[in-house]
């Protein structure tokens, strides 16, 4: 199963401020939903809640450590990224998406294959960060400029990381 992860960041890494986006790219929700679309999305429960609903034509796993949290019927609520990855792993996927927030990319970055990152040339203030991570451990394989205009707030370009991995001998 391919594990991929899917943010938006800022130059500075802000990922967000107050459980909510801080710009406006409707490019970039193009990107997220082509790429999401038909496919089990991994989230924290403060991510799920700030889009206020499953996202249609997706099944949605919240982390939390609520054990009586509950989402709506199709989805599912577990208690740790591990126990996300055994769920998808056990419905025989083919493909995941980690979608956020912070601390959730902070633990999947150590196991994701892939990273599809819309870097926006900006540096907003926040209160989430995307984590450093190692650009030696990555290629990049894809990059797609797009520029402002009346429905994007910013400059930014959609990157697709793969993770080189070493063989083991």
């Amino acid at each position: 199963m391919k594990i991929s992860l899917i943010v938006a960041k800022a130059e500075n890494n802000v990922i967000g401020r107050d459980n909510q986006l801080i710009w406006k790219l409707s490019d970039d929700l193009k990107l997220f939903k082509k790429h999401t679309t038909g496919h089990h999305i991994i989230m924290g429960r403060k991510t799920y809640e700030s889009m206020g609903k499953p996202l249609p034509n997706r099944t949605s796993i919240v982390i939390s450590r609520n054990n009586n949290y509950e989402v709506p019927a199709g989805h599912h609520v577990v208690n740790s990224l591990e126990s996300a990855i055994q769920l998808c792993i056990g419905k025989h996927l083919d493909q995941v998406y980690i979608i956020g927030g912070a601390q959730i990319y902070k633990e999947a970055i150590g196991i994701c294959d892939e990273m599809l990152i819309t870097e926006v040339e900006a540096n907003p203030q926040g209160d989430a960060f995307f984590p450093e991570f190692n650009k030696k451990e990555w290629k990049e394989v894809y990059d797609e400029e797009h520029r402002k205009d009346e429905k994007n707030e910013f400059d930014f370009k959609f990157v697709i990381y793969k993770r080189m991995h070493t063989k083991v001998k």
